[in-house]
């Protein structure tokens, strides 16, 4: 017989650990809601022509593709094999699963334009598929939950995103995090700033890399892809710019002046004139932090100014974000960024886009190593009645319907055994009170709740337990 198992980077999930999901995806959604967002979900399949190129070449290599129903290869031919993937694969798959959330929804709304009101805000929690070596906070299948905001410009939505990031985290006990924020502008600007040499894709991929292999590792890289040393010198002085938010947007600002970066246009409404208004990218990174400070924002110890963030999505055109929890060896657990025309591969162009997502997999297990999840209950059942035989059992159940008619998640221990194995079998499921319901209690019309954190024991009249479990 073959043994049974699950395919790598998927997971089975327990009563308990789906418990404390549901208390991160209830923390999330609950900040998502009080921001004006609305829930949408989209399939798990999408055509392969609306996910294909919108993630670059690497983001596309990791797509799943679902082959065709019936006889797949039908129309394959021996030229087709030889040829290679890339003419076989439009007449095997047309279909795969979504890679994220934020590419469904520029097709839903490109699709439901006539029906949504601009600015269009939504929240989405759904799990995506990605055909990615597994290792510790990196699966094959995980769930994002995505806010995003279609239809603006305004900076404000950027400055909304810190502040939910923040609230978010606060929520779930985690307050040692770094919020890093970067502009594809400045990455562009930095690109013109090396005399435009090699591809600035190239460039975007290779910077975006370089938490994960470093300096060494992104150099042998760029080398590799056509960029000379000194250029790559100049890149990491600009990069490795140092000081507060304000003093690296002033330095970065001379380093483009002296390099004769040609200035690449601004929001005519840019708040901070001392910040090159002629230079988009920090311009708007500017106006981001003036926003957060009109909001109230007291956390800027945990807003980082990162020019080395790239994010490795091609379609990211403005503002980009990354969120790390700095006490826990683990990736970003959250990272997003705007998009001015992503919508316009589905044939609405100029609809501007800004949003972000967390990961919920890697939330869960930052928590856990945390050990963060103690408060949190890991069973619904908040009582369970015990009996001690057929006739107690049947005289519980009017007891027990009142409870769940009143809201208290209830169980009756569906067998007349021990009293010790029911108590074993409340503990084991994190039960917080044991109603007794013996032949004597029921003869006096009374039960006995038993407190199981404490061991403290209270005589209740029968009448009078439902209203007593309810206050407490």
């Amino acid at each position: 017989m073959q043994k049974p198992s699950i395919p790598k980077g998927t997971r089975d999930f327990g009563p308990a650990q789906v418990a404390r999901r549901r208390h991160i995806f209830n923390v999330i959604r609950r900040t998502f809601e009080s921001f004006g967002f609305a829930p949408l979900e989209t399939p798990t399949l999408e055509n392969l022509s609306v996910l294909t190129g919108k993630y670059g070449d690497e983001g596309d290599q990791l797509l799943f593709k679902v082959l065709n129903s019936g006889d797949f290869a039908k129309d394959v031919t021996a030229e087709d094999l030889a040829t290679g993937s890339k003419a076989l694969l439009p007449k095997v798959a047309e279909k795969g699963l979504r890679y994220d959330l934020t590419v469904p929804f520029a097709r839903y709304v490109a699709m439901n334009r006539g029906t949504l009101t601009f600015p269009f805000k939504r929240y989405q929690m759904q799990p995506v598929w990605r055909a990615d070596r597994p290792q510790r906070g990196r699966y094959r299948e995980f769930y994002q939950c995505d806010a995003d905001v279609v239809g603006t410009d305004s900076l404000l939505c950027e400055a909304e995103i810190v502040l939910m990031i923040a609230q978010v985290l606060g929520g779930l006990g985690l307050h040692d995090f770094t919020i890093k924020i970067n502009h594809r502008g400045v990455l562009r600007n930095i690109y013109q700033a090396l005399g435009g040499e090699g591809r600035e894709t190239d460039l975007f991929v290779a910077i975006d890399k370089l938490d994960k292999i470093g300096r060494d590792g992104v150099t042998k890289e760029l080398l590799e892809r056509g960029f000379s040393e000194p250029t790559i010198e100049t890149l990491f002085a600009l990069l490795t710019v140092e000081g507060t938010y304000e003093e690296k947007l002033q330095r970065l600002l001379a380093g483009f002046v002296t390099a004769g970066v040609e200035p690449d246009g601004a929001r005519p409404n840019a708040a901070d004139e001392d910040i090159a208004a002629n230079y988009r990218g920090l311009t708007e990174l500017a106006e981001v932090r003036d926003l957060l400070v009109a909001s109230g924002f007291k956390q800027f110890d945990r807003l980082e100014f990162d020019p080395t963030l790239a994010r490795g999505l091609s379609y990211y055109t403005g503002c980009i974000f990354e969120v790390k929890i700095n006490n826990v060896q683990m990736g970003s657990v959250s990272g997003g960024g705007r998009y001015d025309n992503l919508t316009g591969s589905f044939g609405l162009p100029g609809v501007s886009g800004v949003g972000f997502s967390f990961g919920v997999d890697r939330l869960y297990d930052c928590l856990e190593a945390l050990d963060l999840f103690t408060a949190t209950a890991e069973t619904p059942t908040r009582c369970l009645i015990t009996h001690f035989d057929v006739a107690s059992g049947r005289a519980a159940l009017p007891l027990l319907a009142q409870l769940r008619a009143t809201g208290i998640p209830s169980e009756l221990y569906p067998d007349a055994k021990k009293l010790g194995v029911q108590f074993k079998y409340a503990d084991a499921k994190g039960i917080p009170l044991v109603i007794i319901m013996g032949p004597e209690e029921i003869a006096a019309g009374v039960v006995k709740v038993k407190i199981m954190q404490s061991g403290e024991e209270k005589l209740l009249p029968l009448g009078e337990v439902v209203a007593a479990l309810t206050v407490e």
